[in-house]
């Protein structure tokens, strides 16, 4: 048995966290937010859509305690327009296997409760760079899941690997509810993708929404400058939400009656802003010389737009509890961070980043 301490409450966090302690390792999760904050006070921090490998890691850890009330995502809808209101191109394809996004904020509610009854302990804290050192000065593994910008300085971006300097989309999301789960002209419940190419990108998907259930989550990829970015002066959902109906009657009028009855499924129900991609260094030093290693988006960040990020992270945990199972009592030293990310990077991490970045 080892001691693990992961910092961050997350999916990822706590996808670790479930599954080293179900390989029988002494964990111990810091988390910022308890419980109750997760689930009535904070903001999503994404869609979190996630596919079979993802969902495969779920069941196996027992957390997919929602499988039964989800919107299962059938399929994908796309439509190219070369200009509003030319539909130049449309596509319409089934999934292999169906996929999910459920409200992070309703996970990461339960998954923390399931951590504590499971015998993880948990710690209710925010962690500063000083407290990292004593955590990491009292387990054998320390593992940072959390982007708070004092712990995320840690581990500078690896410049062999940075695409961009800059983000590719200004981006807005928002959980609204009203609209009919399905569409009249489609015979399955997709995720519906429009491209405007000299724009960006809208798209809206089913949604497992914490308080009013299967509702729908939005998201808005705009070119900066474009005329699609539109969100930057919302101070509220409300006006964000105002913003996004006039999209659609601009852009998307063949679903503005769809979608005329949306309304905030909460009032922290949105974010406005922006991703920088970027692939970081693993190991992070901590000013005594011990070393921690980057878990999740803290290791690697994804342009929102093919929704990965949630299943690169999935991928990751699955590589990390493979290298703790195999590496016996010998130290997790920087050069086995190094070594297990850059497993996890050339099976799945290079082309993920790849397929993210356009």
């Amino acid at each position: 048995m080892r001691h693990i301490a992961i910092i961050g409450s997350g999916i990822i966090g706590l996808l670790a966290a479930h599954g080293l302690r179900k390989a029988g390792h002494q964990v111990t999760l810091y988390s910022d937010r308890t419980p109750e904050q997760w689930l009535n006070h904070c903001r999503p921090t994404g869609t979190a859509a996630r596919f079979d490998m993802a969902l495969q890691l779920e069941r196996d850890l027992g957390l997919n305690h929602w499988d039964d009330v989800v919107p299962w995502v059938e399929g994908a809808h796309l439509t190219v327009c070369p200009a509003p209101g030319n539909r130049l191109l449309t596509l319409t394809g089934r999934m292999r296997q169906p996929f999910q996004a459920i409200d992070v904020r309703l996970q990461s509610h339960r998954w923390l409760h399931d951590l504590e009854a499971r015998g993880g302990r948990v710690v209710y804290e925010a962690v500063t760079l000083e407290r990292l050192e004593t955590i990491a000065a009292g387990h054998e593994l320390t593992l940072v899941a959390a982007g708070r910008a004092e712990l995320a300085q840690l581990f500078p971006k690896d410049a062999t690997r940075e695409l961009y300097t800059r983000p590719q989309r200004q981006v807005a999301m928002l959980c609204v509810h009203g609209p009919s789960m399905g569409f009249d002209d489609l015979p399955l419940l997709p995720v519906r993708f429009n491209a405007f190419p000299d724009a960006g990108e809208i798209f809206y998907m089913p949604y497992l929404h914490k308080d009013v259930g299967p509702s729908w989550n939005c998201l808005v990829e705009a070119k900066a400058g474009g005329p699609l970015d539109v969100f930057g002066e919302c101070k509220t959902g409300e006006e964000a939400l105002t913003v996004l109906h006039g999209l659609f009657r601009e852009h998307l009028p063949w679903n503005a009656p769809w979608f005329q009855s949306a309304r905030l499924s909460d009032e922290n129900g949105w974010l406005v802003g922006a991703v920088t991609p970027a692939v970081r260094e693993p190991v992070g030093r901590l000013p005594s010389g011990r070393e921690v290693m980057a878990l999740g988006d803290t290791a690697m960040s994804l342009d929102p737009i093919a929704g990965q990020g949630a299943n690169n992270g999935a991928k990751q945990v699955l590589t990390l509890l493979e290298g703790v199972a195999t590496h016996g009592e010998r130290p997790f030293d920087g050069a086995w961070m190094r070594a297990t990310f850059e497993r996890f990077y050339e099976r799945h991490g290079r082309e993920t980043d790849r397929f993210t970045s356009f």
